[in-house]
């Protein structure tokens, strides 16, 4: 595995949780921060892919703080016993890398009876930095960094809050762009509440990224058909990690916080994702579903 780590900053003494770290843009991430000298934890929700991703992290990265912690963000309770083990484990969180997405051709429901793309994407890591989030105040100056897309432009009529469940339409691309538009409206109301506490939060788009999001069986006909079409043009693992890693490492970006990037650069997203009132709106309403969801 290829790796730009060479330009990461030194990580020592820094401990970074990375969701969704077992394939992907995550695993690309996990390698160039351990490599940097972090300690690094990845979630998954399977046992042997995240056993294996972390034998790959650290060989690739001669790393062997490298480590697992297993929950699945499409359950909140599983996500709440997730958040204790961290906090058990973890004196300090500097990082908190919110990566885990899909795209899911189908309305499923998560384990919580929500819309599984808007659950996965967005619920699951809002409960899990709400959880985290004292701890990485008392590790200040930490980060919080939340993967998003340029696929919120597909959410032309915004976050659509009476259908968040998306019962009464569901096209793929557009619940998907709607999961993306919250990550960006999430990290935004996110900044703005972690004022003055020295947690940055910034969202960002990786690029078209050649991962297996869309190739597990989550997506069939024809987004199953483009993605394989679309392959070849995408960017690798490791080059669409780049940001991420950027906004998890570099001291250009202290104390930047509210912002959207891509290709290491701030951006301006969509006007829907610059839309105060619907991000503090957003907050109330997640806040709402995360306390309905029953306990098992």
């Amino acid at each position: 595995m290829s790796s730009s780590a060479a330009n990461v900053p030194s990580m020592d003494g820094k401990t970074v949780i990375i969701t969704g770290g077992n394939s992907g843009i995550g695993k690309a991430a996990a390698v160039d921060l351990a490599r940097a000298g972090a300690r690094v934890i990845i979630t998954a929700r399977s046992n042997e892919r995240g056993t294996a991703a972390v034998a790959d992290i650290a060989a690739a990265s001669g790393s062997d703080k490298v480590e697992l912690s297993l929950f699945d963000l499409a359950d909140l309770s599983s996500v709440r016993a997730g958040a204790a083990d961290l906090l058990e484990r973890c004196p300090r969180i500097d990082v908190l890398l919110n990566n885990a997405g899909l795209i899911l051709s189908d309305r499923t429901l998560s384990a919580d009876g929500y819309e599984a793309t808007f659950a996965i994407n967005h619920l699951g890591p809002f409960l899990l930095t709400e959880l985290l989030q004292q701890r990485l105040i008392e590790s200040a100056p930490a980060r919080i960094v939340n993967v998003a897309s340029t696929a919120h432009n597909f959410a032309r009529k915004g976050m659509v809050f009476d259908d968040l469940m998306a019962e009464h339409s569901y096209h793929q691309m557009e619940i998907y762009g709607r999961s993306k538009l919250a990550n960006i409206l999430f990290t935004t109301e996110l900044a703005k509440r972690l004022a003055g506490t020295g947690v940055t939060a910034n969202s960002l788009h990786p690029g078209s990224v050649a991962t297996g999001y869309a190739r597990d069986g989550d997506t069939n006909g024809f987004m199953a058909w483009g993605v394989k079409l679309y392959a070849p043009f995408s960017l690798t693992p490791e080059k669409g990690a780049r940001t991420s890693v950027y906004l998890c490492s570099s001291p250009d970006v202290e104390g930047v916080t509210g912002t959207y990037f891509a290709k290491c650069k701030p951006k301006t997203p969509s006007a829907n994702a610059r839309d105060e009132a619907a991000a503090a709106q957003l907050w109330e309403v997640s806040e709402q579903l995360i306390a309905q969801a029953p306990s098992r």
